[in-house]
């Protein structure tokens, strides 16, 4: 039987039955004689025993089935809930979690038994208490650690003859070609990001001809802790290596000039086959990698928005009929034909809006499929650093476009680990402060306007903003001189710097400041911002905020000389004439005065480099735009006006500015460039 075809359902329902699982056992960790987790448990391990049989995973169905006898002992009375039995239950959830995340990348269930876990489970049922856990030993560790001369050079790859060409030329021009291998900190979290402030650092440098895996692969994170590059440059290797390593959470560089007169790399491995060490496991998870099947990411959709779509797309069809045929009248003269095209071309804009709200529904999901998975997390952090702590949650049904969604559990889990490791204090200082012992986490979510805000706040220590100062001066950022005049919101938004931490050791968990330049950037890729507000003694709040779709925006037309350009209107205060007799400055900087409050000039036209640029009289147009608190006037020639536009990726081939997020098309062919408000400011 071919079960390849149900595999999108099984993975989609395997998902959802560890999630629930995860829930109920952490209710039953906390009441034993719940006999409705009880049976909610009992369902899901015995669907999900019954999905992975059906699929042929006999590995998963083993385990799962252990998990059944366990939960049939408990559902009977036989044997009671403890600490040590919760402990293995989830040893076992995360063991079926990593044969689902085999299954997904190879279509197999992989190789690995648990035993050690089925052991568990079966002592449990016997006796009542788990094995006694034996201590490793040390070399395994070290086995698995790279030997040292796996990281002597750095890993060959195969370039195309046109790669070879430019390398060719570019060393007859008297660049380096160096061959670069990255190592990203296993203990990292967010490694597609941390390759991606590598390719940054050294973006100005000089060229990458050719990576290893693909830049796509990378920003998928479709790779293991290491990745490698054949880079051409006017710089030295001591000068590349140091911008490499200057980037936190960079494990190891390796690096060596690229030889065009040696075999190509599958050339000389098949010449070093016989000597060579292959490493353990390579060659099957190369084959692995080879059948890796696309696994659909869906969302499940009521199916009264999917009627009201297919209404909408027929009521589309009947305008775009209805257009054909006056058009042709039209074009025959009939003046009456034409009246009646208008009027039809305002039913389509109708339509195409209605279709488009509902479209948006469909793709909108609710933002707990993320923050479900977190509750666990605590717990277990709870355990690992010895702290009593609760997380507390509120808006879990916030819809947030699916694509957002997908990208913002990275950045949230690491807010939350670091409000776990370094927002509360230990126990006891808790006491001798006077809060209560158990330490508490908010994750709060709401919409707000076009936007949604997600906050992340604890009842800790908060920042010590003197620390980050001190570290300030040490890094040569400020001098010691002026130290004092650096306020508090500016000293917090430079623990948003890469590389920046207050932490005196980084641990397995987190650091206050590590990361944070990482989750930064990966809010600001959706189109978002994030900020800190702290209080010493009381507690931090991350506030992030993020538009509800990436794919469709009301924007406002602008005109800057002959070009186009998009402001999305979320992010638009107010349009201003402004007589420049008003225009005034403050240290060298143009100015206004709006209602009592002085708002900074940005000269879009200076900014943008736009030519042919006409004086526009004695007034000036200025579009406000908002982020946060702050303010900031966009200076444009002429208004054209409001209009929903389709965003549209501006490629890897071009290099535009931060300034510029995307695109869009409009209705006669031109192209017009998105400003993104947020970079501005």
């Amino acid at each position: 039987m071919d079960v390849s075809q149900y595999l999108d359902i099984f993975v989609d329902e395997t998902k959802e039955h560890i999630q629930s699982l995860n829930d109920q056992i952490m209710v039953l960790e906390k009441e034993p004689d719940n006999k409705d987790a009880i049976q909610e448990i009992f369902r899901a391990a015995h669907s999900l025993k019954g999905m992975a049989g059906t699929m042929g995973f006999k590995r998963m169905q083993r385990l799962t089935h252990d998990m059944e006898d366990v939960f049939s002992a408990i559902r009977d009375g036989k044997l009671k809930v403890n600490e040590g039995l919760v402990d293995t239950l989830f040893k076992a959830l995360d063991a079926i979690q990593a044969y689902l995340d085999t299954i997904v990348d190879t279509s197999n269930e992989g190789t690995e038994d648990n035993q050690e876990i089925i052991d568990e489970l079966a002592a449990f049922l016997n006796g009542g208490q788990a094995p006694a856990k034996t201590e490793e030993a040390a070399p395994a560790a070290d086995a698995a650690a790279p030997a040292d001369n796996d990281k002597a050079h750095y890993k060959k790859i195969a370039i195309d003859e046109a790669a070879a060409d430019t390398l060719k030329k570019g060393m007859e021009d008297g660049l380096n070609a160096f061959g670069i291998t990255v190592y990203i900190a296993e203990s990292c979290l967010l490694k597609a990001a941390r390759a991606f402030l590598v390719f940054k650092a050294i973006e100005e440098m000089g060229d990458v001809i050719v990576s290893d895996p693909s830049t796509q692969d990378i920003e998928d994170e479709k790779f293991n802790f290491d990745f490698s590059m054949i880079f051409l440059t006017k710089h030295n290797e001591d000068e590349i290596k140091a911008a490499i390593m200057d980037v936190s959470e960079i494990a190891d560089c390796v690096m060596g000039k690229v030889d065009l007169s040696a075999p190509k790399p599958a050339d000389d491995a098949k010449a070093a086959a016989p000597a060579a060490k292959a490493p353990a496991g390579g060659a099957a998870a190369a084959a692995a990698a080879k059948k890796k099947p696309v696994v659909n990411r869906s969302v499940r959709v009521d199916i009264e928005k999917l009627d009201s779509l297919m209404n909408q797309v027929s009521e589309l069809i009947i305008a775009k009929n209805g257009v054909v045929a006056m058009a042709n009248n039209a074009q025959n003269g009939d003046e009456a034909s034409l009246t009646a095209l208008n009027e039809q071309i305002e039913y389509l804009g109708n339509v195409t809006t209605s279709l488009h709200e509902t479209v948006m529904k469909v793709r909108m999901v609710p933002i707990e499929s993320v923050l479900q998975k977190f509750p666990r997390m605590i717990r277990d952090l709870s355990k690992k650093l010895d702290k009593k702590m609760e997380l507390y949650m509120t808006g879990e049904d916030t819809e947030l476009d699916r694509t957002v969604v997908d990208e913002i559990g990275d950045p949230l889990m690491h807010l939350l680990r670091n409000s776990a490791d370094h927002g509360l204090e230990p126990n006891e200082e808790r006491i001798k402060a006077g809060k209560p012992e158990v330490g508490s986490i908010f994750l709060d979510a709401y919409q707000e306007g076009n936007n949604v805000v997600i906050e992340v706040r604890d009842d800790g220590t908060g920042i010590d903003v003197e620390k980050v100062k001190n570290k300030m001066v040490e890094r040569g950022i400020i001098t010691a001189d002026q130290k004092d005049s650096v306020t508090e919101k500016e000293a917090i938004a430079e623990l948003f710097q890469p590389s920046f931490s207050t932490s005196d050791k980084v641990t397995e968990v987190s650091g206050r400041g590590v990361g944070l330049d990482v989750v930064k950037t990966n809010i600001e890729k959706l189109g978002g911002s994030i900020e800190c507000k702290t209080k010493w003694g009381e507690g931090s709040t991350f506030t992030i905020r993020l538009p509800l779709t990436l794919a469709i925006v009301q924007a406002l037309m602008v005109e800057l000389g002959k070009e186009k350009y998009a402001i999305p209107l979320g992010s638009i205060e107010t349009i201003e004439d402004v007589p420049k007799s008003d225009i005034k400055y403050v240290q060298s900087h143009e100015v206004i005065n709006l209602r009592n409050m002085v708002i900074p000039l940005v000269r879009l036209d200076g900014l943008l480099d736009v030519p042919d640029r006409e004086d526009n009289g004695d007034d000036l147009v200025i579009v406000i735009v908002k982020k946060g608190d702050k303010l900031a006037g966009l200076v444009v020639d002429s208004l054209i006006g409001q209009q929903e536009i389709v965003i549209k990726s501006i490629g890897k081939y071009i290099h535009a500015p931060k300034v510029v997020s995307g695109s869009t098309i409009l209705g006669d062919g031109e192209v017009a460039l998105i400003l993104d408000p947020n970079v501005l400011l």
